[in-house]
């Protein structure tokens, strides 16, 4: 079946999202505006600056729309900056900074290191070895028991879902490796139309 999955262009690499998912022979569309949320079976939200990223969701109009349709359903795959927006809680970002609350988890902004210490690294994962690549990486606080661990590095939980919400520390976009875009579609998104 071809499953139509948004992903969020405000900002962040979201056209490598786009390849990976078009690449499996689903259809990709970018969401820039609430009306681009129709129709759609997952949404994908990517890396980025989750600061910047909280404001544009608001400057778009874009927050409650995409909040609306989480709490109501919608299968979403955040990676990075993506995880940090759909976090319960946010350890150290701005006091303006607003989060989707859709994963019972609680996040560390570039808590792996800034730029500079960015890396790459093997994951262990629900669909095996999966290497991962970290950039100003959050870092996975805290777990709630509604949360599932999917994949860890060095015994951390790096990888996560809670229902129709998936979230990674690394980008799996960047790695030419689209088996957990696969995994999201196939195990998420199918989930929520059965």
């Amino acid at each position: 079946m071809n499953s139509r999955i948004g992903i969020l262009a405000l900002q962040g690499a979201f056209a490598s999202h786009a390849n990976c998912v078009t690449e499996l022979g689903h259809s990709a569309r970018e969401v820039r505006t609430p009306a681009d949320l129709s129709g759609l079976d997952g949404l994908i939200m990517p890396g980025g600056e989750s600061s910047t990223m909280s404001q544009l969701l608001e400057s778009s109009g874009l927050f409650e729309p995409i909040r609306d349709a989480i709490a109501d359903g919608l299968a979403t795959f955040g990676t990075c900056a993506g995880m940090i927006l759909l976090a319960h809680e946010i350890v150290d970002g701005r006091s303006d900074q607003c989060c989707f609350d859709s994963i019972e988890i609680t996040v560390r902004r570039n808590a792996f290191g800034r730029q500079i210490d960015s890396f790459e690294a093997d994951i262990d994962t629900v669909i095996g070895d999966f290497h991962g690549i970290f950039i100003r990486a959050p870092r996975i606080e805290s777990v709630s028991e509604k949360v599932e661990v999917l994949g860890t590095y060095g015994g951390e939980p790096v990888l996560v879902r809670q229902g129709n919400v998936l979230a990674s520390s690394f980008h799996p976009e960047l790695t030419g490796d689209a088996r957990l875009h696969e995994y999201f579609i196939n195990s998420v998104v199918t989930t929520k139309e059965t």
